[in-house]
């Protein structure tokens, strides 16, 4: 049996990481799910949510100008998908 709504939203955790690539790094957004293994049913739409509320939340816990700034690029690609999407 599969959940497909839920009364409550799914949580998504990002967080910023450094990868290093030919000498440079470059940080990334990596994400998180943190919900109960038994609601498999998600919609992108949904993923592309949670993701975007997520970043908000990292977005106040940014510590310095560059890692703001990859926060609010990753926010607008979000959104861009999810208009995308509609």
């Amino acid at each position: 049996m599969n959940i497909v709504y839920s009364e409550t939203l799914f949580e998504i955790s990002a967080k910023t990481c450094a990868c290093q690539e030919n000498n440079r790094k470059n940080k990334k957004i990596t994400y998180q799910m943190l919900d109960n293994y038994h609601s498999l049913c998600l919609d992108k739409k949904e993923i592309l949510l949670g993701e975007i509320q997520a970043c908000e939340r990292l977005l106040k816990y940014a510590s310095g100008e560059t890692e703001k700034k990859i926060i609010e690029k990753e926010i607008t690609d979000l959104k861009f998908m999810l208009d995308l999407l509609s």
